[in-house]
Protein backbone atom coordinates (compact mmCIF):
# COMPACT_ATOMS: atom_id res chain seq x y z
CA UNK A 1 0.00 0.00 0.00
CA UNK A 2 2.71 2.48 0.93
CA UNK A 3 4.52 1.55 -2.28
CA UNK A 4 1.39 2.15 -4.53
CA UNK A 5 0.73 5.54 -2.94
CA UNK A 6 4.45 6.93 -3.17
CA UNK A 7 4.16 5.98 -6.99
CA UNK A 8 0.93 7.80 -7.02
CA UNK A 9 3.00 10.95 -5.93
CA UNK A 10 6.01 10.23 -7.96
CA UNK A 11 3.84 9.77 -11.09
CA UNK A 12 1.61 12.87 -10.01
CA UNK A 13 4.72 14.80 -9.84
CA UNK A 14 6.31 14.41 -13.14
CA UNK A 15 2.33 14.95 -14.54
CA UNK A 16 2.76 17.99 -12.87
CA UNK A 17 6.18 18.88 -13.93
CA UNK A 18 5.32 17.82 -17.51
CA UNK A 19 2.11 20.50 -17.26
CA UNK A 20 4.47 23.19 -16.62
CA UNK A 21 7.40 22.68 -18.70
CA UNK A 22 4.01 22.16 -21.47
CA UNK A 23 2.86 25.41 -20.06
CA UNK A 24 6.31 27.23 -20.58
CA UNK A 25 6.36 25.74 -24.29
CA UNK A 26 3.09 27.07 -24.90
CA UNK A 27 3.71 30.69 -23.59
CA UNK A 28 6.50 30.67 -25.85
CA UNK A 29 4.57 30.16 -28.76
CA UNK A 30 1.61 32.00 -28.10
CA UNK A 31 4.30 35.27 -27.82
CA UNK A 32 5.54 33.94 -31.19
CA UNK A 33 2.20 33.83 -32.56
CA UNK A 34 1.67 37.57 -31.57
CA UNK A 35 4.46 38.52 -33.61
CA UNK A 36 3.11 36.74 -36.69
CA UNK A 37 -0.22 37.90 -38.45
CA UNK A 38 -1.96 36.74 -41.25
CA UNK A 39 -5.06 38.37 -40.93
CA UNK A 40 -7.34 39.60 -38.17
CA UNK A 41 -9.90 38.21 -36.52
CA UNK A 42 -12.72 41.02 -36.56
CA UNK A 43 -16.45 40.97 -37.37
CA UNK A 44 -15.74 44.39 -38.73
CA UNK A 45 -15.90 44.92 -42.44
CA UNK A 46 -11.94 46.24 -42.65
CA UNK A 47 -9.05 45.65 -44.52
CA UNK A 48 -5.36 46.76 -45.19
CA UNK A 49 -3.96 47.19 -48.83
CA UNK A 50 -0.22 46.09 -48.74
CA UNK A 51 2.66 47.03 -51.78
CA UNK A 52 5.65 44.70 -51.86
CA UNK A 53 9.37 45.37 -53.49
CA UNK A 54 8.94 49.11 -54.04
CA UNK A 55 8.69 51.67 -54.28
CA UNK A 56 9.09 51.65 -58.09
CA UNK A 57 8.28 53.11 -61.29
CA UNK A 58 4.58 52.16 -60.78
CA UNK A 59 4.41 53.46 -57.41
CA UNK A 60 3.83 57.36 -58.53
CA UNK A 61 0.61 56.01 -59.94
CA UNK A 62 -0.44 53.72 -57.07
CA UNK A 63 -0.42 56.52 -54.84
CA UNK A 64 -2.37 58.76 -57.59
CA UNK A 65 -5.38 55.86 -56.93
CA UNK A 66 -5.31 55.57 -53.49
CA UNK A 67 -5.45 59.61 -53.06
CA UNK A 68 -8.11 59.91 -55.34
CA UNK A 69 -10.38 56.78 -53.60
CA UNK A 70 -9.13 58.47 -49.81
CA UNK A 71 -7.55 55.32 -49.44
CA UNK A 72 -4.46 54.12 -47.51
CA UNK A 73 -2.35 51.66 -47.46
CA UNK A 74 0.95 50.19 -45.95
CA UNK A 75 4.30 49.98 -48.50
CA UNK A 76 6.51 47.13 -47.36
CA UNK A 77 9.92 49.07 -49.11
CA UNK A 78 13.06 47.23 -50.26
CA UNK A 79 16.06 49.26 -49.32
CA UNK A 80 17.63 49.18 -52.35
CA UNK A 81 14.83 50.71 -53.90
CA UNK A 82 14.76 53.48 -51.55
CA UNK A 83 18.25 54.29 -52.48
CA UNK A 84 16.56 54.64 -55.75
CA UNK A 85 13.62 56.39 -55.64
CA UNK A 86 13.79 58.36 -51.86
CA UNK A 87 11.37 60.67 -53.20
CA UNK A 88 8.73 58.06 -53.81
CA UNK A 89 8.87 56.58 -50.57
CA UNK A 90 8.56 60.26 -48.90
CA UNK A 91 5.69 60.26 -50.36
CA UNK A 92 4.14 57.02 -49.54
CA UNK A 93 4.94 58.40 -45.75
CA UNK A 94 3.47 62.34 -46.67
CA UNK A 95 0.29 60.71 -47.96
CA UNK A 96 -0.72 59.07 -44.51
CA UNK A 97 0.63 55.78 -45.36
CA UNK A 98 2.50 53.43 -43.62
CA UNK A 99 6.11 52.01 -44.79
CA UNK A 100 7.66 48.59 -43.55
CA UNK A 101 10.84 46.64 -43.81
CA UNK A 102 11.02 44.15 -46.87
CA UNK A 103 14.88 43.19 -46.41
CA UNK A 104 17.51 45.46 -48.43
CA UNK A 105 17.83 43.13 -51.25
CA UNK A 106 14.73 41.04 -51.49
CA UNK A 107 16.84 38.33 -50.36
CA UNK A 108 14.86 34.99 -49.51
CA UNK A 109 15.81 34.70 -45.56
CA UNK A 110 15.93 31.07 -45.73
CA UNK A 111 19.10 31.00 -48.23
CA UNK A 112 21.15 33.44 -45.45
CA UNK A 113 23.11 32.97 -42.50
CA UNK A 114 22.06 35.37 -38.96
CA UNK A 115 24.97 37.67 -40.09
CA UNK A 116 23.71 38.46 -43.14
CA UNK A 117 20.07 38.59 -42.05
CA UNK A 118 20.73 41.16 -39.35
CA UNK A 119 22.49 43.17 -41.93
CA UNK A 120 19.68 43.27 -44.29
CA UNK A 121 17.22 44.16 -41.49
CA UNK A 122 19.55 46.49 -40.50
CA UNK A 123 20.48 48.82 -43.69
CA UNK A 124 16.67 48.89 -44.05
CA UNK A 125 15.85 50.43 -40.93
CA UNK A 126 18.55 52.89 -40.93
CA UNK A 127 17.74 53.85 -44.58
CA UNK A 128 14.20 54.54 -43.32
CA UNK A 129 15.31 56.32 -40.17
CA UNK A 130 17.43 58.68 -41.77
CA UNK A 131 15.00 59.01 -45.10
CA UNK A 132 11.77 59.37 -42.93
CA UNK A 133 13.17 59.29 -39.49
CA UNK A 134 10.47 56.75 -38.45
CA UNK A 135 11.84 53.14 -36.49
CA UNK A 136 10.14 50.63 -38.30
CA UNK A 137 8.04 48.34 -36.57
CA UNK A 138 6.30 45.84 -39.39
CA UNK A 139 8.40 43.75 -41.23
CA UNK A 140 7.89 41.16 -44.38
CA UNK A 141 10.13 38.58 -45.42
CA UNK A 142 10.33 38.27 -48.48
CA UNK A 143 8.07 35.27 -50.33
CA UNK A 144 6.06 34.98 -46.59
CA UNK A 145 8.62 32.80 -45.24
CA UNK A 146 10.37 32.58 -41.23
CA UNK A 147 11.62 31.04 -38.49
CA UNK A 148 12.78 30.93 -34.82
CA UNK A 149 15.69 33.46 -35.91
CA UNK A 150 13.78 35.59 -37.44
CA UNK A 151 11.31 35.63 -34.47
CA UNK A 152 13.67 35.91 -32.04
CA UNK A 153 15.19 38.57 -34.16
CA UNK A 154 11.49 40.29 -34.41
CA UNK A 155 11.11 40.13 -30.51
CA UNK A 156 14.43 41.97 -30.24
CA UNK A 157 13.44 44.75 -32.38
CA UNK A 158 9.97 45.17 -31.22
CA UNK A 159 8.81 43.97 -34.90
CA UNK A 160 5.75 42.38 -36.46
CA UNK A 161 5.97 40.43 -38.97
CA UNK A 162 2.88 40.78 -41.46
CA UNK A 163 1.68 38.11 -43.83
CA UNK A 164 -1.37 38.29 -45.95
CA UNK A 165 -4.51 36.56 -46.35
CA UNK A 166 -5.52 37.46 -50.14
CA UNK A 167 -2.56 36.79 -52.66
CA UNK A 168 -3.76 39.04 -55.80
CA UNK A 169 -1.13 37.27 -57.86
CA UNK A 170 -0.95 40.47 -59.92
CA UNK A 171 3.08 39.60 -60.55
CA UNK A 172 1.62 37.11 -63.00
CA UNK A 173 -2.14 37.07 -63.36
CA UNK A 174 -3.73 38.73 -66.01
CA UNK A 175 -6.29 41.76 -65.03
CA UNK A 176 -9.43 40.11 -65.03
CA UNK A 177 -8.31 37.10 -62.57
CA UNK A 178 -6.62 39.57 -60.12
CA UNK A 179 -9.82 40.79 -59.45
CA UNK A 180 -11.83 38.15 -59.40
CA UNK A 181 -9.51 36.57 -56.85
CA UNK A 182 -9.18 39.39 -54.59
CA UNK A 183 -12.94 39.90 -54.39
CA UNK A 184 -13.48 36.08 -54.25
CA UNK A 185 -11.06 35.91 -51.19
CA UNK A 186 -11.44 39.11 -49.07
CA UNK A 187 -12.90 39.13 -45.47
CA UNK A 188 -13.13 41.36 -42.98
CA UNK A 189 -9.65 41.81 -41.16
CA UNK A 190 -7.80 40.71 -44.56
CA UNK A 191 -4.65 41.80 -45.78
CA UNK A 192 -4.17 41.76 -48.85
CA UNK A 193 -0.96 41.46 -50.90
CA UNK A 194 -0.37 43.55 -54.13
CA UNK A 195 2.99 44.36 -55.69
CA UNK A 196 4.62 47.88 -56.64
CA UNK A 197 8.28 47.03 -57.29
CA UNK A 198 8.25 45.09 -60.30
CA UNK A 199 6.81 45.08 -63.37
CA UNK A 200 5.32 46.21 -65.80
CA UNK A 201 2.44 44.55 -63.63
CA UNK A 202 -1.07 45.18 -64.41
CA UNK A 203 -1.88 46.11 -60.71
CA UNK A 204 -2.54 49.76 -61.13
CA UNK A 205 -4.79 49.31 -63.92
CA UNK A 206 -6.84 46.58 -61.94
CA UNK A 207 -6.42 48.90 -58.02
CA UNK A 208 -9.62 51.45 -58.74
CA UNK A 209 -12.28 48.16 -59.64
CA UNK A 210 -11.00 46.10 -56.81
CA UNK A 211 -11.20 49.32 -54.61
CA UNK A 212 -14.75 50.47 -55.61
CA UNK A 213 -15.92 47.14 -55.42
CA UNK A 214 -14.85 46.22 -52.21
CA UNK A 215 -16.42 49.88 -50.76
CA UNK A 216 -19.58 48.76 -52.37
CA UNK A 217 -19.37 45.78 -50.11
CA UNK A 218 -19.07 47.74 -47.55
CA UNK A 219 -14.99 47.59 -46.61
CA UNK A 220 -13.36 50.47 -45.14
CA UNK A 221 -9.71 50.32 -45.82
CA UNK A 222 -7.14 50.94 -42.91
CA UNK A 223 -3.13 50.80 -42.76
CA UNK A 224 -1.98 47.50 -40.89
CA UNK A 225 -1.28 48.98 -37.49
CA UNK A 226 -4.48 50.07 -37.65
CA UNK A 227 -6.04 46.77 -38.77
CA UNK A 228 -4.25 45.36 -35.43
CA UNK A 229 -6.06 47.60 -32.93
CA UNK A 230 -8.99 45.47 -34.03
CA UNK A 231 -7.60 41.98 -32.78
CA UNK A 232 -10.89 40.24 -31.35
CA UNK A 233 -8.78 36.48 -30.98
CA UNK A 234 -5.20 35.67 -30.78
CA UNK A 235 -4.39 34.07 -34.25
CA UNK A 236 -2.86 30.82 -34.30
CA UNK A 237 0.69 29.99 -36.24
CA UNK A 238 3.78 28.77 -35.76
CA UNK A 239 7.03 27.32 -37.37
CA UNK A 240 6.87 23.69 -38.85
Amino acid sequence: MVITIVKKKLLLGIGLAALALLGSEVEKTLADNARVVKYIPTTHKIVALTFDDGPGKKTPEILSILRARNVRATFFVVGEMVEKYPQYVRDEFAGGHEVGNHTFTHVRLSHINKEKLLNELDRTDRLLAKTLGIKCTLFRPPGGGYDHTLLDEASRRDYTIVLWSVDSHDWYSSGEGIVRSVLRNTRPGGIILFHDGIGPLPTSKVLPLIIDRLKEQGYEFLTVSELLRYYEERPKYSVD
